[in-house]
């Protein structure tokens, strides 16, 4: 395990290295989650492997620090993995972004863009989200930390309630506001004006993307994935990396 200081309080963000050849790859997960345990699989497959590559969490989440007094908007987080990544020596990173890890990699490449070579997103954030059909936004913070996060803990299935009760409960709760409120300017409009291959992967069952055409005509590869939920890379490893590789050939 590997860490960075990424505040000037000193908090930490740490992450699970694996040792390979050039480019970096960086992995980010969703929200409530933590990339060594949503990629584990998928980044040891064999399609996938070689390349040094970063199982990271964000700040606030899984393994890294949890600080009461951190903003948690997706800027921030983007500033603190940009901190994280230069700590680590890593230039031109391949990132590949989960759901919320997507739309942090989205803020990434915008306000860093040295630091990303080519992002794949997976059935990622890219739209403001009413925060009413959010468990967690919909609540205040006083709400949620006032045993509001108990209530969602319960209705979570068994795999995200594992991770997502690692999380700091400001964390969770200020970055589940801010996934909902988005960024100026949007992360849809910030993903249309990069200038670096990438790749919005979905699963196949939900049919096609919000705003596909678009997408494609701002030369983003939308590709779908068969037999999986959101959580693509834990229903379907095999479809996952065979996406992932074709994406970063």
């Amino acid at each position: 395990m590997r860490d960075a200081t990424v505040t000037p309080n000193g908090d930490r963000i740490r992450w699970v290295e694996v040792p390979g050849k050039e480019p970096v790859r960086l992995y980010l997960h969703g929200l409530g989650s933590s990339s060594p345990v949503y990629y584990a699989a998928a980044a040891a497959h064999p399609l996938l492997t070689g390349h040094r590559s970063l199982l990271l969490d964000l700040l606030g989440f899984g393994i890294s620090d949890r600080p009461a007094d951190f903003s948690y908007t997706l800027e921030a987080h983007a500033d603190a993995v940009a901190a994280a990544v230069r700590a680590a020596g890593v230039e031109r990173a391949e990132v590949i972004g989960h759901s919320l890890g997507g739309a942090v990699a989205i803020v990434l490449a915008h306000r860093h863009p040295g630091l990303v070579a080519k992002l794949v997103l997976v059935d990622s954030v890219i739209d403001p989200v009413d925060p009413s059909r959010s468990a967690i936004a919909s609540q205040t913070e006083e709400e949620f930390l006032a045993g509001g996060r108990e209530r969602v803990e319960q209705s979570a299935g068994p795999f995200w309630w594992a991770t997502m009760r690692l999380a700091g409960p400001e964390a969770l709760h200020r970055t589940a506001v801010h996934r909902c409120r988005g960024t100026v300017p949007t992360l849809r409009e910030q993903l249309h004006g990069l200038d670096l291959p990438r790749t919005f992967l979905h699963p196949e069952a939900d049919g096609e993307v919000d705003g596909a055409a678009r997408l494609r005509e701002s030369g983003v590869l939308v590709e779908a994935v068969p037999d999986c939920g959101h959580n693509i890379m834990i229903d379907n490893p095999d479809g996952f990396a065979k996406a992932v590789a074709t994406a970063l050939a």
